[in-house]
């Protein structure tokens, strides 16, 4: 048996909201919407540079909830764009929260993150150099023992 693709699959408190911001952010195209007689969206399907991402509202009585968006996640979505810097703008400017401000990092992308306004953590990046895996590993080395960590 092989693995043929791998989907991110969020809950979020409003998709039509969110299905918004990704558009307004990442230029998603709405690709499936399921909604109940309630009008709940059961599931929804974005495209984002032609990766899919799959959203539904919340099922707590499945256990299917969004993160909550004051606490910590342990979940990053990475997502390479052609300037970060303006995408994460438009991210901030679309109700993103910034958790880190653009910089250039020790593997070869200038990134940062923002916490979308459901909750999801988003590492938003632009290649700025080729660095091998011997290089990266050194300059991870040199990080991790200074006190500012890193990323």
């Amino acid at each position: 048996m092989s693995t043929r693709e791998l989907f991110a699959y969020l809950c979020v408190p409003d998709a039509q909201a969110a299905m918004t911001f990704y558009r307004d952010v990442f230029d998603a195209q709405e690709t499936l919407r399921l909604v109940e007689a309630g009008g709940r969206i059961g599931h929804a399907e974005v495209s984002i540079a032609g990766t899919t991402l799959m959203l539904c509202e919340p099922y707590p009585e499945y256990g299917i909830v969004p993160p909550d968006p004051t606490s910590t996640t342990n979940v990053t979505i990475h997502v390479h764009v052609d300037d970060a810097d303006a995408t994460i703008k438009r991210a901030l400017d679309a109700g993103a929260t910034l958790v880190m401000p653009p910089r250039d990092q020790f593997y070869g992308e200038r990134s940062g993150v923002v916490r979308d306004p459901a909750g999801h953590r988003w590492n938003i990046g632009h290649s700025i150099e080729e660095v091998d895996a011997a290089e990266m590993q050194r300059r991870f080395a040199t990080l991790t023992a200074s006190p500012d960590g890193p990323c």
